[in-house]
């Protein structure tokens, strides 16, 4: 005899997953604007609390796969079914020629910009993943020590000396880096075949003066490494290269570059208000969906409290587009 689950329709079931997917997500938006608000610097302590969640969240261990498994995969379940409930879908809160229904009730409207926000936050996930995980994400370079040094290249701006003195930033500009590129250091040549010289008599005796040779060959070789990541990086003259002690700090530096631009800030604006929208409206039907909330009383009170997280949400996800430069301009 089969069981109630063989007998459910797959699509039903598919549904059903791609609204826990949903769920999930959401719990991840409200995480992800709480972080990215304390990015504001004057709202946010000079940045303090983004940094340090999101110096929490690189270092956690196995961080690829649990982006992929918490993340990705959820993110592309409820990608692919949306795009393919929005093209089966038909809204009908558009004034139309009289050939289809039109109703001008609220959840009709709501029903209709779900779609619609739908559509933006597909290609505007995409190009904030790009643009962060792959375009700006900080380059890490060990110099040996247990805290690596973190590379992103930024604009400048009269605030970015005193941003960068608060947290602790080493900004390398143009001439500073064309230096490195062409100093010589004949003394470091000369170390280096010394300490080969060393290592090639394999000695069993220790030797304070072999030792200090070795240390500082090492020294020279750890902070190499940095430089060879400074040199190789293209700037012009209006860009410097923000030499962070932590993954936190640069990704503050990346995202208030991003934020100098209108254009940046206009995109994730759209893409703040529509992620919150889509989100908390579909909370609200989830609810429903799985007969969390029955009765016609408790449906108006989940949409109220629904919508009052969004609007919290929202703030905080604005606060961090407008708060991180244009609120904070020589700060």
């Amino acid at each position: 005899m089969a069981s109630k689950i063989d007998t459910l329709p797959k699509a039903f079931i598919w549904r059903r997953i791609q609204s826990l997917a949903g769920l999930w997500l959401v719990i991840f938006l409200i995480e992800h604007m709480v972080t990215n608000s304390q990015a504001a610097l004057l709202l946010g302590e000079s940045g303090a609390g983004f940094v340090r969640m999101v110096n929490l969240l690189h270092e956690l261990p196995y961080l690829m796969v649990i982006e992929i498994g918490l993340l990705g995969i959820p993110i592309l379940i409820h990608m692919v079914w949306g795009i393919y409930y929005l093209r089966t879908s038909k809204p009908n809160s558009m004034k139309t020629d009289g050939s289809k229904p039109y109703f001008k009730y609220s959840r009709n409207k709501a029903y209709t910009w779900q779609r619609i926000t739908s559509w933006i936050l597909v290609v505007l996930l995409i190009l904030h993943i790009v643009k962060f995980r792959f375009l700006e994400y900080p380059d890490a370079v060990n110099e040996g020590s247990l805290h690596p040094k973190y590379l992103v290249t930024i604009t400048m701006d009269p605030g970015l000396y005193t941003v960068t003195q608060r947290l602790n930033v080493e900004l390398i500009g143009p001439k500073t880096q064309e230096e490195m590129k062409t100093g010589q250091n004949q003394s470091r040549q000369a170390l280096d075949r010394a300490a080969e010289d060393i290592r090639g008599q394999a000695s069993t005796r220790f030797s304070q003066q072999e030792s200090i040779i070795l240390q500082t060959a090492q020294n020279y070789e750890e902070e190499e490494n940095l430089t060879k990541a400074i040199t190789k990086r293209r700037i012009d003259q209006k860009e410097v290269i923000a030499v962070a002690p932590s993954f936190g700090t640069a990704s503050l530096l990346a995202v208030r570059n991003t934020f100098k631009s209108w254009v940046w800030v206009g995109i994730y604006t759209v893409f703040v208000l529509s992620a919150c929208f889509h989100a908390f409206n579909g909370l609200w039907t989830s609810m429903l969906t799985w007969g969390w909330v029955i009765k016609s009383t408790a449906q108006t009170g989940a949409r109220k409290v629904a919508i009052a997280i969004m609007i919290v949400i929202s703030f905080l996800g604005l606060a961090s587009i407008w708060g991180t430069y244009f609120l904070n301009l020589k700060h």
